[in-house]
């Protein structure tokens, strides 16, 4: 199973993609809401772990495009971000997330998002 995780902080996206290595999950890395978006045209990940505040294209944005677009509306998103607003999670829950994680994610905190994505069992 291989998910998708979409973060402009490369710190974040390379930890991000180490502990999923540790729940025995692969995934991708894209740096950013461009390479994202030009990744998700031939690629469908089985899940995503996706930033919000990112320049550019930010990931309500992403979000957005991923709960209309047919092939792609059935994906589990885990949303991590450092905007721990009640207005975001809710805008963001609203919008399609699975889950909503606040950073600094543990891989205990990712696990439990995960398992309510649906992702692991």
């Amino acid at each position: 199973m291989e998910g998708l995780i979409i973060d402009d902080n490369r710190n974040t996206a390379d930890a991000l993609q180490q502990m999923l290595a540790l729940l025995d999950l692969s995934a991708r890395v894209a740096y950013g809401s461009s390479a994202a978006m030009s990744l998700l045209r031939s690629f469908v990940p089985k899940f995503i772990c996706l930033d919000i505040n990112m320049p550019g294209v930010d990931g309500t944005e992403i979000l957005a495009y991923l709960k209309r677009e047919p092939r792609l509306m059935k994906i589990p998103v885990v949303v991590i971000t450092s905007d721990d607003q009640p207005e975001t999670s809710q805008r963001v829950m609203r919008g399609g997330a699975h889950a909503i994680l606040i950073k600094p994610a543990t891989i205990d905190a990712l696990e439990g998002a995960l398992k309510k994505s649906g992702v692991l069992r």
